[in-house]
């Protein structure tokens, strides 16, 4: 009996390891022996729940404006100068008039946003100034050669064009709808490693009296925005664009928290003008303001503490001819409040040249109208960068 039952024993625990075996190295088997399923080779289908956004994640719109931005690449010839050395007629003889010149070629990177399917795309002007060669890379791999189709350095905007099928264009927003607060995304090719989105929201709108540019009108954010964003997107949670990234106020060269983007509605206007006439028209009246400052006020007894002070006027030029003289406050055009020297600049340059613009000023504390015939802005002198 005591036999029987060691060999019972055995039996089942030699079972037992043969089932343990073929349900860790065969699972699919253990039903098929029982009888109960068919053997097959093929796991069981397994049901995954549908990939959802985390709360929080920007992943769709992200998804979206990251097709439309394209990373910039553009090098420009410089030739170094020749050993003073090899002057000598006796060297030039022998190794030529161009020995000792080294030509090399500069390269800089950028990013830029791709705003119609026809291949024009908006960047920086910074970035493409003075460029022999221009080269745009595509989120999807792809790449082309561009062309610069017009440049306004006044508000540091430009636009290339490539030739590509089917190119995804970035959606509009409305930057006159951003608040304080707002989440916002920048995309671009920061230091060249590659496209990359950083978040954060806006943190001033309007701002000016920057110096960066000579028509100012900044959104503000602490997005990280680094070298090799500039001319890149800065995008509502939507996707949308609301801004092209431009500069950074930092003292070591990366992000300190403080970005600047030119909002959509003067890219838009730019842009539209670049493309239609190759260049942006502006209003101009040939003056030199000065903001009215606590000091000015209390030094020539003013009580008008908004406007912008005439503090010369170009000879000859549309003001001159107006009747405008040094000293006077400009305080509307057309109606419209003059509250600075950013706003009078601004409301000019919007004025078509040739046009009649009536303009109110402050002489000697009593009101004065004008009637100035609008003349061109002249074109800014070209800087070396």
């Amino acid at each position: 009996m005591r036999r029987l039952w060691l060999l019972f024993a055995q039996t089942i625990t030699v079972l037992l390891a043969l089932w343990f075996i073929v349900a860790t190295l065969k699972p699919n088997w253990g039903p098929a022996l029982l009888g109960r399923l068919p053997v097959t080779t093929s796991p069981l289908p397994l049901q995954e729940a549908p990939l959802a956004a985390a709360p929080g994640s920007y992943r769709d719109a992200a998804s979206k404006a990251m097709p439309s931005v394209v990373n910039i690449f553009t090098s420009k010839e410089a030739r170094q100068p020749r050993n003073p050395f090899l002057d000598d007629p006796f060297f030039r003889k022998f190794f030529g008039d161009r020995f000792g010149e080294q030509e090399e070629k500069q390269v800089s990177l950028g990013s830029g946003v791709i705003v119609s399917p026809e291949g024009y795309i908006l960047t920086n002007n910074h970035v493409v100034e003075a460029a022999d060669e221009i080269e745009v890379a595509l989120a999807d791999g792809r790449k082309a050669a561009a062309r610069v189709v017009g440049a306004d350095p006044e508000t540091d905007l430009a636009v290339v064009k490539i030739k590509l099928p089917d190119l995804p264009a970035i959606t509009f927003g409305h930057a006159e709808q951003a608040r304080v607060g707002d989440v916002v995304l920048a995309i671009g090719n920061p230091f060249g490693v590659g496209q990359t989105v950083t978040m954060g929201i806006v943190s001033a709108l309007g701002r000016n009296h920057l110096g960066i540019n000579t028509f100012e009108n900044f959104i503000q954010t602490d997005a990280a925005i680094n070298p090799g964003n500039s001319g890149g997107a800065l995008t509502d949670t939507n996707g949308n664009l609301l801004g092209i990234n431009t500069a950074i106020y930092s003292r070591s060269g990366g992000s300190l928290g403080i970005g600047f983007a030119i909002p959509v509605s003067t890219v838009k206007t730019v842009m539209d003008s670049i493309i239609k006439n190759g260049q942006v028209v502006r209003g101009w009246i040939g003056v030199e303001p000065q903001d009215i400052t606590p000091e000015l006020a209390e030094s020539f007894g003013l009580e008008i503490k908004s406007g912008a002070i005439i503090a010369g006027i170009l000879k000859n030029g549309p003001a001159d001819k107006a009747g405008m003289k040094p000293g006077d406050i400009l305080v509307a055009i057309n109606g419209k409040p003059v509250t600075d020297t950013t706003e009078m600049l601004n409301l000019i340059a919007l004025l078509t040249p040739g046009d009649r613009a009536d303009m109110k000023v402050l002489r000697k504390g009593r009101d004065t109208a004008l009637t100035v015939v609008i003349g061109r802005r002249p074109a800014p002198a070209r800087q070396e960068r």
